[in-house]
């Protein structure tokens, strides 16, 4: 059976039970660094008695995950293997979405595990009331691609998450505060490690008080929604409304499939 098990994203005390037990009996790792893996599994056989898996590792990743589909599939039904990424939610801004679709087609078992996530760790941090949000993950480095998705991500109605390398989140800011510099943002910066801190406010307050410090870690930026301007009437508000007959009608018109000649005639008649 091949199982997604998420790694923790910092503090490696987020490790579950179930997780080192799973990998105490794995086969084989399939990983997004293999390096990173055997050094998370080292440390947990230090600090909490894993028993360290005698295991085979390969790495899986965008560049080669067609390939070792080609070489493993056959072993994902008869083997006990693991796939992990390098911290946080297996598939989840990673190439595991190649296995998960392969497992799905042909029919073979696999389970996910519950685990640390930065996308849901930080809109918890944030504060922001509303419960609905959208994930947008890494935008493009560059690019009318990239200015496309953050115009997007300003202005799609929903509180947004990114995630933003060190040395590119100076240029987010500055591209926020272009746009909307009154905007309010909730950064988490390394979540979960040692240095791990928030911060809150708007786009432009921001950008001035990171340039005073050495950027560094990892960062998820959390965009509150806009604001809207606009209130929309109802049908029965626009009943109510003191205007003239013809005006009540387009404006019915809109709201509706309805002609203006037909909402014309029901209000005269009424």
């Amino acid at each position: 059976m091949l199982t997604f098990i998420p790694t923790p994203i910092g503090n490696p005390q987020d490790i579950t039970i179930r997780a080192m037990k799973l990998f105490e009996k794995a086969d084989i790792f399939l990983c997004e660094d293999t390096r990173q893996t055997k050094r998370l599994l080292k440390l947990l056989e230090e600090r909490f008695a894993m028993v360290y898996p005698d295991a085979e590792f390969y790495s899986f990743n965008a560049h080669n995950g067609e390939e070792r589909l080609a070489q493993f599939g056959d072993l994902l039904d008869s083997k006990s293997i693991v796939y992990v990424s390098d911290a946080g939610m297996p598939v989840i801004s990673d190439p595991g979405q190649l296995l998960v679709a392969y497992c799905q087609k042909n029919e073979i078992a696999y389970d996910v595990l519950p685990g640390a996530s930065a996308v849901t760790t930080a809109y918890a941090a944030s504060g922001f009331e509303e419960g609905k949000f959208l994930f947008y993950a890494f935008l493009p480095h560059k690019g009318k691609e990239r200015s496309s998705l953050l115009s997007e991500a300003m202005n799609n109605g929903y509180n947004t998450v990114l995630y933003e390398a060190p040395h590119r989140l100076e240029k987010l800011l500055d591209e926020i505060v272009e746009m909307d510099g009154e905007r309010e943002l909730f950064l988490a910066k390394e979540i979960s490690k040692k240095y791990q801190h928030y911060y809150r406010g708007s786009a432009g307050e921001l950008r001035d008080e990171l340039r005073e410090i050495t950027i560094r870690g990892e960062w998820v930026v959390i965009i509150s929604a806009k604001k809207s301007v606009h209130k929309s009437l109802s049908f029965d508000e626009i009943f109510t409304l003191d205007l003239p007959p013809k005006s009540k009608a387009k404006l019915l018109a809109q709201l509706s499939g309805k002609p203006v000649k037909e909402w014309y005639q029901d209000l005269i008649n009424q």
